[in-house]
């Protein structure tokens, strides 16, 4: 027994001095070799690097990449606590040493020998840069002296800094990350520069295996790899000792791995992909676009505003609250300004299971617009023309004959209510049917189709006269791009996704070109927008008020299977459809909880989003209507017209009679006025009008509902407004900072409200919310 461990010892040293002899011999091979062997590798390979999508305030939407997550940095941008922790690990003595060990060649080899095998022993930073880059990771003898011959000339070609900057760029930390930056973001949250000593140390522990370390998956290991490492900076004194037994003590403190893939606001990234994949500007073939965006370190500056993004998601949220039986909804923003789209929802979740998750709702989900599409063609009818007074009757059903083999167009208004005779701007605050099918048999469907596509509408338009009731299939981001252009007093500017993009140095590749075409005269597109702020203020768009101008239009289809609310101010235009994604089904009970038209869950959900989105912003007026110019003829003006406000509705029926004017009525709460008495006339009193025009009279029905002002301290913008809207009541935003003594948990919350709740009020009032700045 003591002859075999005696014999069993003597061959272990016999193959340990053979190791060391034939160590020797390597070494001094692979020195001759390094100043003989050529090559022809490029010893500056191009890395793939992941690209960045950014917000519009410079944040970080997504990274994009292929199979790896790569974001090169400088040097001098990677904390020197991981490069500490790095070089005592892998290769204490990196900077005394010219590509290879001679040292760790001999105890590899030794081990080596001993165990029967080929190891990865030995290998310096050098090497297993080689190895990453150049290399395949085959265990040969053949490729481990290549590796070194090959690690001995980039030694004489790269300074060890700049060796050691591409290996920590390279190598791989595990969960998709290679290199020090994308590591820690993806470990930590922070970039490689902030990392202390405690991150740096688990980082570099996790080089040698990095799926067996994984601190996600198995953070016991992780955490004793990690004090390995620090044991080895401590042994060779690299740090000051306290550092070290603080760092020993730290928790892990990793940030939550995110689920594969996800970030915010997918179906607008998606829009983000297809401007690169698709303009020659990033390659000339679509394999070439699609390596530059995916491995060529993009930089990709994009117009979303993040707290925009979020408000838009809320509201919709708030609106369409039982995702299992509600319809769906999307919603487009767009500054008028410069086309910047700036919220852009798509979908509920581009990253759901389901099979239809990551279909655009907004761009891909056109669907038929119902009365929103009536504004272009009352634009179109002006630019003809024809004068908002012109009037046409409104009955509940008509019949226009069209030219043979096709059938004559029966036309109704919605739930078949008949209107007399009504001016075009009564007509667009009622939407009826019936006077727009008469308004564009006057001026033609061709004009109207043609006008809404230089407004933004890119979605084919059949020229027919049922176009006028939004037939044609549009999207929401059509109809957004084509409202803003009312917004900026008739000038459009494309949709803009993408404002810059650079190269991974920096350099410029792509800007947004500036694309304002004037498509619309200024005085006819504030005529447009006067009859709309109208819709807003006492038509069907009552729902969308949000406490200061705004003008549009609702929309329904037959059937309520899809409705609209497209909006602006002069800072926002933004457009809502609401309906169910697979089908164009009904939104009526029992399939949805209320019967949904474009005065329902669209405005409403408009308002939510565009009172928060703006509440900090100050409210601005519409440009004025353009006075006509002086006319140099003579023409004969109607007679004035009687004012009949405060008159019983007999006497003032009887007044306009006999003056030769139809008379509409419609009703309206009232304190001021007994039931029965003309609140208000449109035209007004006074004004020049031709006998036979109709006058609109609004008739006091009654004291005003009563309602109790909810609670609203403590509450954000959007839960405020709704619990307003539910009680009846309108909302006044002003976004100011509490008085001392300041609750940091009021933070975007409403620390004020006029009334005070519990306070009896005329429904419709206005409260006045005060919010800290969020």
């Amino acid at each position: 027994m003591w002859l075999m461990r005696g014999t069993a010892t003597t061959g272990r040293t016999a193959r340990a001095r053979g190791g060391a002899l034939l160590a020797v011999v390597v070494v001094t091979s692979l020195l001759a070799a390094g100043c003989s062997y050529t090559t022809n590798l490029d010893f500056r390979v191009r890395q793939a690097s992941s690209s960045q999508v950014l917000a519009a305030d410079g944040s970080l939407l997504a990274t994009l990449h292929a199979e790896q997550n790569r974001d090169p940095v400088p040097l001098a941008q990677i904390s020197p606590l991981l490069q500490t922790a790095v070089v005592a690990t892998e290769d204490a003595r990196f900077f005394e040493h010219d590509g290879v060990d001679p040292r760790s060649i001999v105890r590899a080899l030794v081990h080596d020998s001993q165990q029967g095998s080929l190891s990865e022993g030995g290998s310096t930073i050098t090497q297993q840069y080689v190895r990453t880059v150049l290399l395949d990771q085959k265990k040969t003898v053949s490729r481990k002296l290549r590796e070194a011959v090959l690690a001995v000339q980039i030694e004489r070609k790269l300074s060890k800094k700049q060796i050691l900057e591409r290996y920590l760029n390279a190598v791989y930390f595990g969960n998709g990350a290679y290199g020090a930056q994308a590591a820690s973001r993806l470990y930590f949250g922070k970039d490689a520069k902030d990392l202390d000593l405690a991150q740096a140390a688990l980082l570099a522990g996790l080089l040698q295996a990095p799926e067996r370390d994984n601190p996600y998956k198995a953070p016991a290991a992780a955490l004793a790899r990690r004090a390995h490492v620090l044991d080895r900076v401590e042994k060779l004194q690299r740090e000051p000792e306290p550092m070290i037994a603080a760092a020993r003590a730290e928790p892990l403190q990793l940030v939550p791995l995110a689920p594969e893939q996800r970030y915010p606001a997918g179906h607008f990234v998606e829009r983000v992909k297809s401007v690169i994949l698709n303009d020659p500007a990033f390659g000339d073939t679509a394999e070439a676009r699609r390596q530059a965006l995916l491995e060529g370190g993009l930089r990709i500056y994009t117009t979303l505003d993040p707290k925009l993004q979020s408000d838009a998601e809320q509201a919709i949220g708030d609106v369409i609250s039982r995702p299992a039986t509600d319809p769906s909804a999307a919603l487009v923003s767009i500054d008028p300004t410069n086309g910047y789209v700036r919220a852009y929802v798509g979908g509920r979740d581009f990253f759901a299971s389901t099979p239809a998750a990551q279909f655009d709702l907004a761009s891909q989900g056109e669907r038929q617009s119902g009365s929103a599409f009536k504004p272009f063609v009352l634009a179109a009818a002006l630019e003809a023309g024809v004068p908002l007074s012109r009037t046409y009757s409104g009955p509940a059903q008509l019949t226009i004959p069209l030219p043979a083999p096709q059938q004559p167009w029966v036309v109704h208004n919605f739930e078949n209510q008949g209107f007399g005779r009504l001016n075009l701007v009564d007509a667009t605050v009622e939407s009826v049917n019936t006077v727009y099918a008469q308004l564009i048999e006057d001026i033609g469907p061709r004009r109207a189709v043609d006008l809404a596509h230089q407004m933004g509408v890119t979605a084919p338009l059949q020229a027919v006269p049922s176009a006028v009731l939004g037939t044609n299939d549009v999207s929401a981001l059509d109809m957004a791009s084509a409202y803003a252009t009312f917004a900026a007093d008739g000038v459009h500017t494309d949709p803009v996704f993408v404002t810059k993009v650079t190269d991974r140095n920096g350099k410029v590749l792509y800007e947004a070109p500036a694309q304002h075409r004037r498509v619309l005269p200024s005085s006819i597109s504030r005529e447009v927008t006067s009859v709309l702020q109208q819709v807003v203020d006492r038509g069907t768009g009552v729902k969308a008020r949000i406490g200061r101008p705004v003008a549009g239009k609702t929309g329904t289809t037959d059937g309520n299977a899809d409705a609209w609310f497209v909006g602006y101010t002069p800072e926002l235009a933004t457009s809502v459809w609401v309906g169910f994604p697979q089908s164009r089904t009904p939104m009526m009970p029992p399939t949805t909880r209320v019967t949904v038209t474009g005065g329902t869950w669209p405005a409403q959900i408009w308002q939510l989003f565009q009172s928060t989105a703006l509440a900090s912003t100050p409210a601005s007026t519409f440009p004025a209507v353009q006075a006509p110019a002086p006319s140099t003829t003579t023409t004969t003006v109607g007679p004035a017209l009687p004012n009949v406000v405060g008159m019983r509705i007999g006497d003032a029926q009887r007044v306009l009679f006999d003056a030769g004017y139809q008379v509409r009525t419609d009703s309206a709460p009232s304190r001021q006025y007994p039931p029965g008495t003309v609140l208000s006339q449109s035209p007004g009193g006074g004004t020049p009008a031709s006998p036979g025009e109709t006058v609109s009279l609004v008739l006091a029905s009654g004291p005003p509902a009563s309602t109790t002002v909810p609670g609203l301290l403590g509450q954000t913008t959007s839960q405020a407004s709704l619990a307003l809207q539910q009680a009846g009541l309108q909302i006044a935003v002003t976004t100011q900072e509490q008085p001392p003594p300041t609750d940091p948990s009021l933070a975007g919350r409403v620390w004020s409200q006029t009334p005070a709740a519990g306070t009896a009020v005329d429904a419709g009032t206005t409260v006045a919310v005060s919010v800290n700045p969020g």
